[in-house]
């Protein structure tokens, strides 16, 4: 079992499981009925999303030092209690059944879903 690191909108992988989004908003101009169907997302859980100011902050990261800036306070979004919680059931379940977590980033490693990838390695979860 396993918990894969995806882009919301790129074509399922087999065997990927529940599809999860941890996006602030959800896709504008698809009918939720298609979120699913359309390969974006099965549930939206923007518990693990940054705040919005921190979207916009994360967006406009046009160089290191302000990506850097950026992820110092993702973290600290992350560090609250009920999000911490969530963290730690997300690798819990990834050794009972297979899931992906995404957002629609193009590029990953410019992403709060790569720090979602470290921090669930280093809850223990099995991630692909």
């Amino acid at each position: 079992m396993t918990i894969r690191i995806v882009r919301l909108g790129a074509p399922r992988e087999e065997g990927e499981g529940l599809r999860i989004g941890t996006v602030r908003r959800p896709p504008r101009g698809v009918r939720k009925e298609d979120y699913s169907a359309k390969d974006i997302y099965d549930v939206w859980f923007p518990n693990l999303s940054p705040s919005e100011a921190l979207v916009k902050e994360a967006q406009a990261a046009g160089d290191e030092t302000s990506w850097k800036a950026f992820q110092r306070k993702f973290l600290a979004e992350l560090k609250a209690p009920g999000t911490s919680r969530d963290l730690d059931l997300l690798a819990a379940l990834s050794h009972q059944t297979n899931m992906s977590i995404g957002c629609y980033c193009e590029d990953e490693s410019r992403c709060h879903r790569s720090m979602l990838r470290e921090l669930l390695v280093q809850r223990g979860a099995d991630v692909k």
